[in-house]
């Protein structure tokens, strides 16, 4: 039930942000076709430019989006903030909508005329965007517990079981057979003597009962799996190094070049509906 809510809630959002974007192109579609010099005499000018009420809202909404988004994040993964009730995960992917529709709503602010410093505060939008793509498929590759909270090496190694004892002491398996559920758990050493119908085929011939069997089959199954997480695990911590490297900074960017351009709207006087 929760999987499923959590898969309507994930549709819901992207089905808003597409919506969102269609309404944006078909309201403007004639303003933002018109070339830049000729827009000052198209009938709703002053409706749809960035400095108008439409075009302006659309920077302020869209702003305060990426900011309440970034803030209730942080705030939840790093101060425990709201903990109680709401799991990191879905979080981080309200996270993601808000920082996916707020830079959708600039875009169309921006009437796509870009110059100066407001170009440089785009792209870094964009890249931001784009980094923030990259880190979501890296967040799901990484284990975690049911809240959501990353799993670390350690956390994942304990929960390996000596494989080789048990299959040793509480079923009685040579070490030429041991070895073979071993190296079957080991994508590396993987051979197709260490296929699951091969193993198989060794269990019935040790005369081991159904039962036993079936519980070896699904303990070194679940060790392979195991083992694929800590392998991945491994690369994706140090993916996430330098995925941050690359998100931040261009985060950090954007947040000042859009301190900056709001300041100087409101010196020149532009405050919108307030």
């Amino acid at each position: 039930m929760k999987k499923l809510l959590h898969t309507l809630f994930i549709v819901t959002m992207v089905l808003i942000t597409i919506a969102t974007t269609f309404y944006l192109i078909y309201t403007g579609y004639t303003y933002y076709t018109t070339p830049l010099e000729e827009r000052f005499y198209h009938p709703h000018h002053a409706w749809f430019k960035p400095s108008g009420i439409y075009g302006q809202g659309l920077g302020v909404i869209g702003t305060l989006m990426i900011v309440f988004g970034v803030a209730i994040y942080i705030a939840r993964k790093r101060y425990n903030f709201l903990s109680k009730y709401i799991r990191l995960k879905y979080l981080l992917e309200f996270h993601i909508f808000l920082c996916t529709l707020g830079p959708i709503l600039i875009l169309f602010h921006t009437t796509f005329k870009f110059g100066g410093i407001v170009s440089i505060a785009f792209w870094s939008m964009v890249a931001v965007v784009l980094s923030g793509v990259v880190g979501r498929f890296i967040y799901i590759q990484i284990p975690r517990t049911i809240e959501g909270r990353a799993l670390s090496l350690n956390e994942v190694k304990n929960m390996k079981t000596d494989l080789s004892n048990v299959l040793s002491d509480k079923f009685k398996l040579d070490t030429t057979i041991i070895q073979l559920f071993i190296s079957y758990t080991n994508e590396e050493k993987s051979t197709p003597q260490t296929s699951v119908r091969n193993l198989k085929k060794v269990l019935k011939n040790n005369n081991l009962p159904k039962a036993e069997r079936a519980s070896i089959l699904k303990m070194v199954k679940e060790e392979k799996v195991l083992a694929k997480k800590i392998a991945r695990l491994e690369k994706m911590q140090q993916l996430f190094k330098y995925w941050h490297v690359a998100h931040m900074p261009f985060a950090l960017i954007m947040l000042v070049i859009v301190v900056i351009h709001v300041a100087v709207t409101v010196a020149f006087g532009y405050k919108w509906i307030f």
